[in-house]
């Protein structure tokens, strides 16, 4: 597996805590507090790769624009050649960190190399992707079904482009210390123009309140993922607020007792009060979520869920109901939640950890409920893909353990994805909550940070700190 970091851990460690070489008056160095820390030395193939892009350090040959269209990356233009087959042309003089020149050859071993990862990157799991070379400029991209969203998946940050260890954007990652915190120098050969700022000095705070801190105190310029209640204590110039679609949804285990009853998530489901959670935990800044497809998808539009099973009534049974406090809201929204389950005659025990430690268990299925934010248009841009990870039998995110043959086969034919959460929200076994917005806390002087309503970018060539 390439791991990013592999050859430039050798130019030298960040010391742990504090900003160490951060930027000081004039020096021109961005400081960024980030929730989560890399949990596979930023790999590609996994979450990690989400702050290869966030943090301008790698490119995929696709980007989407903020309506979730194929524009330009490391491609300039695609064609369709028939019903199974793309081609892309690479776009030329573009240089890796290491000096080397883009080639046709690196992206083939990119693509092919994601394509044979385990586990296989959501965005192309089951294409049969092939790649190959044609001529210096061209590469070719076959399925082994029609795809006509091939495009938008090649968006993926799991699908950067990459010359061994060293990516193409406008940072160049210098030295990673764990967990804790990671340097980015800039690069000046970067193929759109050199970037504003010097460098990025990058600290990984799971605390909320502790990144929070962090901006108040002026030890940072950026923070991502702000608390609500830190939102609210901040001059709106130093706040971004952007739609995001991206759900907070409670997932009850339908693989064993309790919930494998119906009746008894219904009850579930019936004790929950989504506008309580928005004006409460959230304090108006969540929307409440009528379905899992929120106002960052005007497509959505107004519409109406049926629930046809009756709830049942709880009578001491136990449920175990996990989150992760990575996001400050979640355990607040969880323990709201469980009061709420004991009102109505559940027993409940709560688990809160990082959400790198709580993962393995979240996919094996260990709890009865789990509260989690997840993003529905996920890699690709369209709903498709978040309803074939998370929604069915096979999915490799499945959180609820459905396993609908209905929902499976509309997933599986591409029918109106509205029709297929309708199929979903009817089984009671996903509970959506509030629909989030992105929280982004930003210094004084600090220009340029990304709203991008995907969260793929916050640091880009353009920021910088006066």
């Amino acid at each position: 597996m390439v791991r990013i970091v592999a050859f430039l851990l050798a130019v030298g460690m960040l010391a742990t805590g504090c900003f160490a070489g951060s930027a000081t008056n004039g020096d021109g160095r961005l400081r960024v507090v980030l929730p989560f820390p890399p949990a596979q030395a930023m790999s590609p193939w996994g979450d990690d790769a989400l702050l290869l892009t966030r943090l301008g350090i790698a490119e995929p040959l696709v980007e989407l624009d903020a309506g979730g269209k194929p524009v330009p990356g490391l491609a300039e233009s695609w064609t369709r050649v028939d019903a199974t087959t793309w081609r892309f042309r690479v776009r030329s003089g573009v240089k890796f960190h290491d000096g080397t020149t883009l080639t046709t050859q690196h992206v083939v071993d990119a693509l092919t190399k994601a394509a044979s990862a385990s586990p296989v990157p959501r965005a192309v799991k089951g294409l049969g992707l092939t790649v190959k070379a044609d001529g210096d400029r061209d590469v070719v991209v076959a399925t082994t079904k029609p795809d006509a969203t091939l495009p938008q998946r090649l968006s993926s940050p799991n699908l950067v482009i990459l010359a061994g260890s060293a990516g193409t954007g406008p940072f160049a990652l210098k030295s990673l210390q764990g967990k804790d915190s990671a340097v980015l120098d800039a690069f000046a050969q970067h193929w759109a123009g050199a970037p504003q700022a010097s460098g990025v000095d990058v600290r990984f705070v799971p605390d909320g309140t502790a990144r929070a801190a962090a901006l108040r105190a002026g030890e940072a310029d950026v923070v991502h993922a702000l608390p609500v209640a830190a939102a609210a204590s901040l001059d709106a110039r130093q706040l971004l607020e952007v739609p995001l679609p991206r759900t907070v949804s409670l997932h009850l285990n339908t693989s064993k007792p309790p919930f494998a009853d119906a009746g008894l998530r219904a009850a579930a489901r019936s004790t929950v009060d989504p506008g309580a959670l928005a004006q409460g935990v959230y304090e108006g800044r969540a929307d409440v979520a009528r379905g899992i497809y929120g106002p960052a998808s005007p497509w959505a539009g107004q519409r109406t869920i049926n629930h046809p099973t009756a709830p049942a009534t709880p009578s001491g049974q136990k449920i175990v109901l996990a989150t992760y406090g990575d996001r400050a809201e979640l355990p607040e929204v969880a323990s709201v939640i469980a009061e709420a389950l004991r009102a109505k005659g559940f027993v409940v025990e709560q688990v809160v950890r990082e959400y790198s430690l709580l993962e393995p268990d979240l996919l094996a299925g260990k709890f009865d409920a789990v509260v989690s934010t997840r993003s529905y248009l996920l890699d690709t841009g369209d709903p498709f893909t978040y309803l074939a990870t998370d929604m069915t039998c096979g999915g490799s995110y499945n959180l609820a353990r459905l396993c609908d043959p209905a929902v499976d086969a509309a997933v599986g034919q591409g029918e109106d994805p509205l029709k297929v959460e309708a199929a979903v929200l009817a089984t009671d076994a996903l509970v959506p909550l509030v629909h989030e917005r992105a929280r982004i806390g930003v210094a004084s002087g600090v220009t340029e940070v990304a709203s991008d309503s995907f969260e793929r970018h916050l640091i880009t060539k353009a920021t910088r700190r006066s």
